[in-house]
């Protein structure tokens, strides 16, 4: 089955909306085996929301809108679908109080246009709306029967759980096949070079291997299709094996959200608390490792040292070493890793500091310059990047993106590359020559 997504509403095209719609419908699609081709936005209006509907049926067995079924006068998208489908609406009284009913919960009275939502397919089929007043439908074209048209409202709120409770489980029974799909997170190898390694998995017909790039990660998404749910699960897995021989540890997770996520857990896992001391992140890394729960398990101190000062004062940075070194410098990194550590008293500690531009950069240290350390009781790891040509946001989040990676490997007893050690007793002896860069 090809699929057509088409959002209605103004908003959308004068960018005052993002249109997060199409990226849920579009996985949520594919995760059924059914190829959306086209994604069109258009706007309240009448005749040009009549000829998206007209090319679009044209063109593709299932068309999902979004938008477009409130109770305005612009809000015409369920008109226009049912005339192309050769359908016609029908006044729903049932459907009616159950409007009537949302606005008295909220202790309001329903207004009359309102009651333009309670209009419904004759030959379609409704969808209930629990969190909202428009419900959706369904038509299926009298002049082409299996061509389909869905119809959500634009809310995510409401068109979310209104697609996984009652348009999912209609799409999944009218196919005969089942997709199932897992994500692996590397870290720690540039795109380029992961599918030099790895491309010939990504030519194979079932299991499918894609890859995605993201700041500072891959994502390589395996969907397998088959007849069952489980035998799906099994091919995944069993195709995921072949990237994990190959990949090792730079597989971080599968099917996890985020690095942080993997952190925050492994450190649980094993007891570990970590602080972090930040410069250029302007407290970026601890705020990633707060926003998943359960981190005020792990999480002990965190401390945002832009001034040299402050790097002195709270992370006992020697003097000696700013003057002689600088902010930007292995050395500081490792004595604020080393700093925020002891003044935690906990197990693991990170200092950050860098050059996040767009000013700033000199010619011996330039913008996107980042030393990171990463220390427990007896090593501490320092790391170079090099993260030029990006924005100031992109080299925060990439920086703070390796540092979790530090980590993460630092708690698993991982090896750290790029990365060279040293008795965490002594880190004022470290020599700009002994890290070695990693250009990202």
């Amino acid at each position: 089955m090809e699929a057509e997504i088409i959002a209605v509403g103004t908003e959308l095209l004068l960018g005052d909306i993002l249109n997060t719609n199409a990226q849920f419908l579009s996985r949520e699609l594919a995760a059924l085996g059914i190829t959306v081709h086209f994604q069109t936005v258009v706007g309240d209006n009448p005749a040009r929301l009549e000829s998206v509907v007209r090319q679009a049926r044209g063109r593709s067995d299932l068309l999902v809108f979004s938008g477009g079924l409130g109770p305005t006068e612009d809000d015409l998208t369920k008109q226009t679908v049912a005339r192309a489908f050769g359908d016609t609406l029908r006044f729903d009284e049932a459907e009616l109080e159950k409007i009537r009913a949302f606005f008295t919960a909220w202790g309001r009275t329903m207004p009359e246009n309102n009651k333009k939502q309670a209009m419904v397919p004759t030959h379609g089929r409704k969808i209930p709306n629990a969190n909202g007043t428009a419900p959706g439908m369904i038509f299926e074209d009298q002049a082409a029967p299996g061509k389909y048209a869905v119809l959500l409202p634009g809310p995510p709120k409401e068109l979310q759980p209104m697609f996984l409770n009652s348009v999912k489980p209609w799409l999944a029974a009218m196919s005969d096949s089942v997709l199932h799909s897992v994500t692996l997170r590397v870290t720690g190898v540039g795109e380029s070079h992961l599918e030099s390694r790895i491309g010939h998995l990504l030519e194979n017909a079932n299991p499918t291997a894609a890859v995605y790039a993201k700041t500072a990660e891959v994502v390589i998404r395996i969907t397998a299709k088959a007849a069952s749910e489980d035998e799906a699960r099994r091919m995944c897995s069993d195709y995921a094996k072949h990237f994990y021989d190959i990949l090792g540890d730079c597989v971080y997770a599968m099917d996890a959200d985020s690095l942080e996520e993997v952190v925050v857990k492994e450190l649980a896992a094993r007891g570990l608390t970590v602080a972090t001391a930040e410069s250029c992140t302007g407290g970026m890394l601890s705020q990633r490792i707060t926003a998943v729960p359960g981190a005020s398990e792990v999480f002990a101190y965190g401390a945002c040292t832009y001034a040299n000062d402050i790097k002195e004062k709270m992370l006992g940075v020697r003097h000696e070493t700013l003057e002689a070194y600088g902010a930007v410098s292995p050395e500081t990194a490792a004595e604020m890793a080393r700093g925020v550590r002891e003044a935690a008293g906990a197990d693991l500690g990170v200092g950050v500091t860098g050059i996040a531009g767009p000013g700033g950069g000199t010619p011996e240290k330039p913008v996107g310059l980042v030393y990171l350390a990463a220390c427990n009781a007896d090593t501490v790891y320092v790391q170079k990047l090099v993260i030029t040509g990006r924005t100031r946001e992109v080299v925060r989040l990439s920086s703070t993106q390796h540092a979790l990676e530090m980590v993460r490997r630092l708690a698993l007893g991982l090896p750290q590359p790029a990365c060279t050690a040293f008795p965490a007793e002594e880190p004022a002896h470290l020599m700009q020559k002994g890290t070695p860069a990693r250009d990202v």
